[in-house]
């Protein structure tokens, strides 16, 4: 019984700390999630790219990188300051996830290209995956 509340109260406290972090991190005006379907549970660990076209050039150029935390989310992707209206994608590199979990997969990446028209608007990109299919949406 003891020990039963003694973990009840840890895990309150790890998750107030987690809260506490996460409130620690810049704010973003784009988020992401990632969520693997099959297996009902978060995505850990997916490398992911964000990256902004060029109207002149039409060329790609990178902006940020970072893992998926326990959550299957990336926070911090893009300061406010550099949100501007324009056309952006987030590469998410399927292939490896599914290899750290000993399986195989259809699609090796996921690239969502999508357009900003309002920068002042927060914006969610989730990213449904199973091994061989995926689903994303618009969210806020």
């Amino acid at each position: 019984m003891k020990t039963h509340r003694i973990l009840h109260i840890s895990n309150h406290i790890l998750t107030a700390n987690k809260g506490a972090d996460m409130a620690a991190l810049p704010s973003s005006p784009l988020s992401t999630h990632v969520l693997n379907t099959g297996l009902g549970i978060p995505a850990v660990q997916i490398a992911l790219s964000l990256h902004f076209v060029d109207k002149s050039t039409g060329n790609w150029s990178l902006l940020n990188t970072g893992l998926t935390d326990a959550d299957g989310r990336c926070p911090g992707l893009i300061s406010e300051a550099s949100f501007i209206p324009g056309v952006y994608k987030i590469r998410f590199e399927t292939e490896q996830y599914w290899k750290n979990l000993g399986e195989d997969c259809f699609y090796p990446y996921v690239e969502i290209v999508f357009r900003v028209t309002n920068p002042f608007q927060k914006l969610h990109i989730p990213l449904l995956l199973s091994r061989f299919s995926y689903c994303t949406y618009r969210g806020s």
